[in-house]
Parts: structure tokens; sequence; C-alpha cells
């Protein structure tokens, strides 16, 4: 799993999300109605079509607590599968997995959730030549999880931090002094690849003049986007932000700006439904 998330510490994810649920006393419920040495077998299993993620993480938890246990993955990550499919079988100490099944449900459920939704807007610009990009907006702490959860369901993802890509946005154009002199800035600095988000038309050649390398228009509906594009002449990548839904996306994809950012695919997405039964 390691090198699905880069940089992301799994083991120490699945220790604290443990002892979260575990809380000092353990499973109470668990030590007091299974036997100690008793086996249980279980099916993950799908009630919704879905885009698949985080089953190496669900295996992760039921390991952590019954490092014997055996585990069949059955589906690949971001695979689309409909409902009724099963998903995982594990085979191990009663307690010990049924302690691990919330934290392990919980992890993959949404992290499915953000695949599916993903999906849905991926295929929704299918054929345009428009790229689906994610956003910074995460929960805090589940970053490389949730734009993990993204790429499993064919998006790409923006940047994952601050120090790996530049874009300057209205909040740096407004202390900057404009747009020309916020971008000249980060030009004189050596920024490479600089970003500028511009919310009109006359924004944009004061931008491409002071050397922007991308524009991000914003909040631009598809008329807008169609002129800024055309006004942009192909001199730099184009991205469309704000705003989008499954419903408006195909007409900004067809517009023919290059990338599309989606902040919805991971602040809503709704959980999948997914269980864990006694097999």
């Amino acid at each position: 799993m390691t090198d699905l998330l880069p940089g992301f510490d799994v083991s120490a994810f699945v220790r604290a999300t443990l002892a979260e649920d575990m809380g000092q006393g353990g499973d109470r419920t668990s030590a007091a109605v299974i036997p100690a040495d008793a086996i249980l077998t279980a099916v993950m299993d799908s009630r919704d079509p879905v885009t698949v993620a985080g089953l190496p993480l669900a295996a992760a938890f039921f390991r952590a607590l019954d490092p014997d246990c055996t585990i069949e993955t059955l589906v690949a990550e971001g695979q689309a599968v409909p409902a009724g499919t099963d998903l995982m079988r594990i085979r191990g100490n009663a307690r010990a997995l049924l302690t691990a099944e919330r934290s392990a449900l919980n992890t993959v459920q949404h992290l499915t959730g953000i695949a599916t939704m993903t999906r849905a807007y991926v295929d929704a610009i299918a054929g345009t030549g428009a790229i689906l990009l994610d956003t910074r907006k995460t929960l805090p702490g589940l970053r490389v999880l949730e734009k993990y959860a993204t790429r499993m369901g064919g998006a790409t993802n923006h940047r994952m931090r601050l120090d790996d890509g530049v874009m300057i946005k209205d909040n740096h154009i407004a202390v900057a002094g404009g747009v020309e002199p916020a971008v000249r800035a980060a030009k004189a600095a050596g920024l490479t690849d600089v970003v500028v988000e511009v919310d009109t038309l006359e924004q944009i050649p004061p931008a491409l003049a002071a050397g922007a390398d991308r524009l991000l228009l914003d909040n631009m509906g598809p008329a807008v986007l169609r002129e800024a594009i055309a006004l942009v002449a192909g001199r730099v990548p184009t991205e469309a932000s704000g705003g989008v839904n499954l419903s408006t996306i195909r007409a900004i994809a067809e517009t023919g700006v290059t990338y599309i950012s989606v902040g919805r695919i991971t602040q809503s997405a709704p959980a999948a439904d997914i269980g864990l039964d006694f097999a």
C-alpha cells in the first residue's frame, strides 16, 4: 500500500484510528460475547454500484489486530462493480475482526464514495479531451487518502500541498495590487509553472503578459469560457473552476478548457453502502 500512498504512514493511520475507536478498554462487547478462540469468516460486499477504493487499507486494519487472518481481495482498486458484489473475504479471530470492522468499513465506505462520485464526473466529460482535477478541499489529515480515491475514480491529482505548486488566487492578487504585479513577483522569485486565477476577461491579457504559465478561469459560464479560451488562443493551458456539478460539467468541458477542477468530489461525496457479513 505504501507505493500507492507515497509519504503516507499507513501503520500510524491504522494505529491511531483503532485507538480512537477502541479507547482504553478495547471492544468490551466482543470480549464479553465472543469466545476468545472463535473464528469468523466474513465477506465485505457493496450494496450499491460503486468504484472501489481503500481495500488494502481495510486489510491493514484486520491484520493489525489479527496478523494471522487470511484475506482474499476479490476486486481491483478502481474497478467499477455492480450492487451486490463481494469485495473481500476475511477469515480469522472473531474478536479481532469484529473490533477492526468499523474502522475498516468507515475507510472503505468513504474512499469508495469519493472514487464513485469522481468516476461519474469523469464519465460525464468523456470524449471532450478535458481532464478532471481534484483540489485541496479535503478533510484535515486525510488528503493523501482522499486524493488516492480520486485517482481510483479516474481524476488527476492537482497540487497535494502548498509547496508543490504555485497558484496565485484572488486574495493574493488583491494584496499584491493586481494580476500583473502578482505574477511578476512570482516570476522574479524564480517560480515556475505559475497558475493564476482570473475572474474576468480583462485580467487575462495582463496575466499572460506577466508570464503566467496557466490560467484558472474562475466561476465563468460556458459562454464566457469560450471567450476566454479564444483570448488565450492556446498560449497556455486553461482550467475551469467554481460551481461545477454533474449537470454543468459537460457544457464546461465542451468549451475547450484543458482542465476542470472540482472540489465537491472530495467535499461532498456520500459514503458508499458497504457492509461486512457473516459467511
